[in-house]
């Protein structure tokens, strides 16, 4: 390959990391280890899980038991009067995310595994766990993150509850 087919290929390849990490994100994101499951079915989903995003920069609840093949509808709801989101994903991923997320903090999110909230609004996120796994959640604005507004889930092996059983979530008001 010529110097001058290698500049271009670099140019190409910085422009493009460029649009990526000042905007919209693709769907070509990377993830370090297992997966973290796929957009699920509507029709195949088990149980619907409420989850508050709040001002006080914490999910409820903020831990979630689900088991491997399971599908959830996750409600999110944004109780707050500042923009919130759910990303999720391993916290090694969710990490780097929310240090370019100080650098970029009108990054849009366009990917099945994240979702912003306004406030006062709900959102939904149907998720397909396909791995026996511990997976992270996590509100990215720019310091949301970083003053504790995360969450994990559990995935484990075991039988998948009967599909379109509706359960009531694990907090009260």
């Amino acid at each position: 390959m010529g110097s001058r087919t290698i500049f271009y290929v670099s140019a190409l390849l910085a422009s493009s990391f460029a649009a990526h990490a000042s905007g919209n994100h693709g769907s070509g994101h990377a993830h370090d280890g297992p997966s973290i499951g796929e957009p699920g079915l509507a029709d195949k989903v088990s149980r619907t899980v409420t989850i508050d995003m709040q001002d006080n920069m914490r999910f409820v609840p903020a831990t979630l038991r689900v088991k491997q093949g399971e599908t959830l509808r996750l409600l999110v709801r944004n109780t707050g009067a500042v923009p919130h989101e759910l990303v999720l994903g391993h916290i090694k991923d969710l990490k780097a995310h929310a240090k370019a997320m100080q650098k970029f903090p009108d990054m849009e999110h366009e990917e099945p595994h994240m979702l912003s909230v306004a406030p006062g609004s709900q959102g939904e996120l149907v998720w397909h766990f396909t791995n026996a796994v511990t997976l992270d959640f996590a509100c990215l604005r720019p310091g949301h993150y970083e003053a504790g507004m995360k969450g994990q889930i559990a995935v484990t092996k075991g039988k998948v509850p009967a599909k379109n059983k509706e359960q009531k979530d694990a907090h009260h008001h």
